[in-house]
């Protein structure tokens, strides 16, 4: 296990040094089972993954142009007018 990475119960009970790590630009992995399951992150670190995520997301417009386009001709289906008496 390194030094950034701890079981659920360490990090319990050193949760100081978890964060202690993490504010100096070290992401603190925390396992449970074996498993890593969470990772501790200084808000800095967070915030800029977070502006990174965003600046890489398609804007409304592009996530519409980048739908798949279907070129069949539209089955124009006859509509039968009614009387209609509104007396």
């Amino acid at each position: 296990m390194s030094a950034s990475e701890w079981r659920l119960q360490d990090a319990k009970t050193q949760f100081s040094q978890v964060v202690e790590a993490a504010l100096r630009g070290e992401p603190q992995h925390i396992t449970r089972r074996g498993r890593q399951v969470v990772v501790v992150l200084s808000e800095q670190a967070f915030e800029s993954l977070r502006q990174d995520a965003r600046a890489a997301a398609p804007g409304f417009v592009a996530h519409l142009l980048a739908m798949p386009k279907d070129d069949k001709p539209v089955e124009r289906i006859p509509v039968a007018l009614r009387d209609v008496d509104l007396s």
